[in-house]
This record gives structure tokens, C-alpha cells and sequence, in this order.
């Protein structure tokens, strides 16, 4: 076989021919302008089976309400952490599970200043215990932020904060709301995986 010289390399793009590069480019502009438009024409909500338990991450599941469709723009399941972004209609209901350290009183604080760290957002009313049909014992209460409000519960299991926000329009959560309490009630912590 034979060699390659310096010379001969710096040459190779000229030798492969005008038709060769032509459809090089023609390949690269598809894929640069193609895929794109082809990744924005795939929907990002999918359906979830009714009354079966998804799981979020890190062992955590939960039966999301009737209805409820799976945004995948917000879903990133895991072995150590996860999340999950339902949507009812123009309601989000997001879970997320993470690893923590904390207190059950050092996660509502740490998930309340998040959400009031976000533009025009603030913790309103008084904080509520909840806990789940499975025994996870939490904190729960509600934020606005003009014309939108939203609802947030917060559990501590074995090194873990489960997390669940809820957002949308006061009239759509007013009509959502049952649906979604019903769903958190099903949380339940198996341990990792």
C-alpha cells in the first residue's frame, strides 16, 4: 500500500471532485437546517396510562391524574435523581426527586425560596402537613404570581426531597385541583433501583 505524502494530503479536498463536495454540502445544510425543523414538528406531550404508576427517579412513583399527558421537555428519569412534567390541559404539575441531607423543615424552605426566587412569584397562606396514601409525610402550601397560582408539597424520604409543583391560571387550577391532590396521595418512595 502506498504512502500519502504531505503534499498529496493538502490536496485531498481537490481531488475528491466538484459532484463529491457538492453533495458533502448539500448533506450538511439537510442536517444543519433538517433536523431541527424535524425535532419542532415531534410533539413533546405523550400520553401516560391511566391508574398506572410512573416512575420518576430514584425509586419514587406516582399515578399521574386522568388525563394527563407527559411533557418530555421537563422529564429526566434517573437512578439517582428525576423529574417529571405533567400536564392537564394548560396546568403544569412537575415532581422532582433529588438527593438531600435536610430536615423535612429545610426542604419547604429551600423549595419556597426557589419559587419565590422566580419574577413576581410569592409563597401565600400558610403551610399545611399532607402526607401520602403510602405514609410519606409533608408540607404543603400555595404561591401567586398575578393571575397565576400554583400549589407546592414537599416530602423527605431515606436521603431523598420529593418535590411536586403545581402551576396554571386561577381557573384552571381551581378546576384541575382535585385531580391532582388524588394523584400526590399515590406518591410512594421504593427506594433506588
Amino acid at each position: 500500500m502506498g504512502r500519502v505524502t504531505r503534499s498529496q494530503g493538502t490536496d485531498l479536498p481537490g481531488t475528491i471532485g466538484l459532484p463529491l463536495a457538492l453533495v458533502l454540502v448539500l448533506i450538511l445544510a439537510g442536517l444543519a437546517f433538517g433536523l431541527p425543523r424535524l425535532d419542532r414538528a415531534v410533539p413533546a406531550e405523550r400520553p401516560v396510562a391511566a391508574g398506572e404508576p410512573y416512575e420518576v427517579g430514584a425509586g419514587v412513583t406516582i399515578v399521574p391524574p386522568p388525563r394527563a399527558t407527559l411533557d418530555l421537555t421537563g422529564t429526566r428519569p434517573g437512578q439517582e435523581q428525576g423529574s417529571a412534567l405533567f400536564r392537564l390541559g394548560p396546568v403544569q404539575y412537575a415532581i422532582a426527586v433529588q438527593p438531600f441531607d435536610g430536615d423535612l423543615t429545610a426542604a419547604a424552605v429551600r423549595l419556597r425560596q426557589r419559587i419565590t426566587g422566580r419574577s413576581g412569584y410569592q409563597v401565600t397562606g400558610t403551610q399545611l402537613a399532607v402526607s401520602t396514601a403510602s405514609g410519606l409525610a409533608g408540607i404543603q402550601g400555595g404561591y401567586t404570581a398575578g393571575d397565576r397560582g400554583g400549589r407546592y408539597a414537599v416530602f423527605v424520604a431515606h436521603g431523598f426531597t420529593i418535590e411536586v409543583t403545581v402551576t396554571g391560571a386561577d381557573l384552571d387550577l381551581g378546576r384541575t385541583l382535585p385531580a391532582i391532590d388524588a394523584s400526590i396521595r399515590t406518591l410512594r418512595f421504593e427506594g433506588r433501583r
